[in-house]
């Protein structure tokens, strides 16, 4: 999720969109808040302890951390460049003169970086984008981008997805090239997945991730879903196979002209849920929709007591309970959240505010019952929160532009 930056291109009239949503957006400059702004004391309220994340400067990409044992309380974030307002004693780490997008962080509650991955330069490593959190909590998925004529200035970006084991940091590669800016990948991986010995090659889907119980999914240049099952390939070569012809989602009816937007799979692996956003950034639905060619999409319905229809959403699994979280926005706002959102002003539910309902999935049923809802849409906060609910539901995250992690009560 996530986020936003230079996602739009200009439209002529009439013209069909051909950049997608979710990375950074900064307009043009990157967002700082005003001196009147939080200053990164706590916001304490009703509805839980507000800490500020990058104090006073713009983050995108916000994804709630996976792993409560080693990461608890804490998030994931792409940066912006010039200076970093965070807490580090790793000399590696530098806080000024930094490069947009030149690493991945994760930070806790007191603004400290836990983790860190930095570009490989000696590697042609131009930026990274769109990172997120996968199902399992040693695995980050992201995209990397080189400069196709080989140029330092990296001015000719091309893409490419990988995933990176947070425990070593080593990197698998999906794809290396021919991947949009815009793909928004997200990875599951069986929650018993091991590390396996050395007789497995890390170059394999089995040999990184200690299973073959593997799914990727992405958006590709033609704004559609693909997806990647891995448990269904054997070999090596069968891998490569599946890469170069993955599987499609069909897109909801409707939504002509609409970027479809930040993919994420279900706990057990068999659905997504993803935005559509209009033009405008004013008008949006989001779906759930099992993994299959032959699926169709079902539309987060907006009931009565929403403040708008549903955006940015995330699962949610706490024991045998399955939830869907989202941010919900004022009419006629977009949902890039620029309000500083330490401001007791706004903690009121005027800026938006985050919510979520229980569901129930049943893969490979009739449509008519493939998606349940359960009981009515709560409140989580009344402020809108983006970057998801940690596995514990202690903890929801947000960005673009200022980052927050919410302590629940």
């Amino acid at each position: 999720m996530k986020y936003f930056a230079q996602k739009f291109s200009r439209l002529a009239l009439g013209a069909v969109l051909t950049l997608g949503v979710t990375a950074c957006v900064y307009e043009p400059e990157q967002f700082e808040a005003t001196e009147s702004g939080n200053k990164g004391e706590a916001s304490v309220g009703d509805f839980g302890k507000l800490v500020a994340t990058n104090v006073g400067k713009q983050i995108c990409n916000p994804s709630v951390s996976q792993d409560p044992v080693n990461y608890p309380g804490s998030m994931l974030w792409l940066n912006f460049g010039g200076k970093l307002v965070v807490n580090t004693d790793d000399s590696s780490y530098t806080t000024s003169r930094v490069v947009q997008h030149d690493r991945l962080t994760v930070t806790d509650t007191s603004n400290t970086v836990r983790w860190f991955l930095m570009r490989d330069t000696a590697a042609g490593e131009c930026q990274f984008q769109d990172p997120e959190w996968s199902t399992h909590g040693d695995y980050i998925v992201a995209l990397r981008a080189y400069d196709t004529k080989g140029n330092k200035s990296c001015e000719n970006l091309d893409y490419g997805i990988f995933a990176v084991r947070m425990s070593d940091k080593k990197k698998f590669w999906f794809y290396d090239k021919e991947i949009s800016e815009f793909a928004t990948p997200h990875l599951w991986v069986d929650e018993t997945a091991a590390v396996s010995d050395s007789s497995v090659a890390d170059s394999t889907v089995e040999g990184f991730f200690g299973t073959k119980n593997v799914r990727l999914v992405y958006v590709n240049k033609s704004n559609e879903i693909l997806f990647v099952d891995f448990s269904k390939t054997g070999s090596a070569k069968e891998e490569s196979a599946a890469l170069s012809k993955p599987k499609k989602l069909k897109k909801p009816a409707g939504i002509e002209g609409w970027l479809v937007d930040s993919p994420l799979i279900s706990p057990d692996g068999n659905f997504v849920v993803y935005n559509a956003i209009n033009s405008s950034m004013t008008g949006w639905n989001s779906y759930v929709q099992e993994l299959s060619e032959s699926a169709n999409a079902v539309m987060i319905e907006k009931t009565a007591d929403m403040i708008s229809s549903a955006v940015q959403p995330h699962w949610f699994g706490i024991g045998s309970r399955l939830f869907v979280t989202w941010a919900e926005f004022p009419s006629g706002s977009q949902f890039v959240n620029k309000n500083d959102l330490g401001e007791e002003s706004v903690q009121n539910g005027s800026a938006g505010r985050t919510a979520m309902r229980e569901i129930k999935l049943t893969a490979g049923a009739p449509s008519d019952i493939t998606v349940e809802w359960v009981g009515d849409v709560r409140q989580i906060a009344p402020v809108p929160m983006i970057g998801g609910r940690s596995p514990d539901g202690r903890f929801v995250a947000t960005g673009t532009n200022l980052g927050f992690l919410l302590q629940l009560p």
